[in-house]
């Protein structure tokens, strides 16, 4: 029983008070009523590509909209050729044709939140990855209409997630509050990344661990995400992000 106790607590303190938190102050921010009135408009992050010769890839997160943008994001990969003028910009998407290319300007708002960088890469070593990037986008096994559940997943998160973890010389993990990224695809409680230097366990996301150089530590609990990373120092707090480097 006092295992119980200790473990009750420790869920309370380490994931649903950062939930709770984060949702207070959703509750009172001011914030578009629905995706009618929201932004989607370009944040003019990214260069003009007409002005960048160089190949890129992006990986952008931003805060999503209704109630559930008090503890999760939305993700979305974009991509450039070296000389191409035009962006390429992939997001998982609930409806019409669940992976969506070029739905929105590169860099937009969503719902109205200014999206971050997760990763940049850019030049030749953009140029190499591409391809890549492509071949994991059309292995998704979630790219058909009905592929998609807003939680645990496969949602927008998950879609990203796996392109990550095929490509793992993009060097980046989704941030905390990218709810459903733990969700592996086909159901697999277990996982490697193409490199090997990360492994994921998981029971479909909703309670499991991630371990390795890119993730650091992480215990994941009904999608929200607690850890800490190691080589780029940082805590990962529930609902609330990554704090560190």
């Amino acid at each position: 029983m006092k295992f119980l106790r200790r473990l009750c607590l420790a869920i309370l303190l380490v994931y649903l008070l950062p939930a709770l938190a984060s949702a207070g102050w959703w509750y009172v921010k001011e914030r578009p009523g629905n995706w009618r009135e929201a932004d989607w408009t370009s944040a003019h992050i990214l260069p003009k590509p007409s002005d960048d010769r160089e190949a890129a890839i992006y990986i952008f997160t931003a805060t999503t909209g209704g109630m559930k943008g008090a503890v999760a994001s939305h993700s979305w990969i974009v991509t450039k050729g070296q000389g191409d003028t035009t962006y390429n910009r992939y997001d998982k998407v609930g409806w019409g044709s669940p992976i969506r290319r070029n739905g929105y300007p590169a860099d937009a708002r969503w719902y109205s939140n200014t999206p971050q960088l997760v990763v940049s890469i850019k030049g030749d070593e953009a140029g190499r990855l591409i391809s890549k990037v492509e071949q994991a986008i059309q292995s998704y096994p979630y790219s058909t209409p009905g592929g998609y559940r807003i939680w645990p997943g496969p949602n927008s998160n998950t879609f990203v997630a796996h392109v990550l973890r095929s490509v793992p010389e993009l060097g980046a993990v989704l941030p905390p509050d990218a709810v459903g990224r733990d969700y592996l695809p086909g159901g697999k409680l277990f996982s490697v990344d193409a490199d090997g230097l990360d492994i994921h366990a998981t029971i479909y996301g909703l309670l499991g661990v991630s371990a390795g150089l890119r993730s650091g530590l992480e215990v994941h609990f009904m999608g929200l995400v607690a850890g800490f990373d190691v080589m780029r120092p940082a805590v990962k707090i529930p609902a609330l992000g990554r704090f560190g480097v």
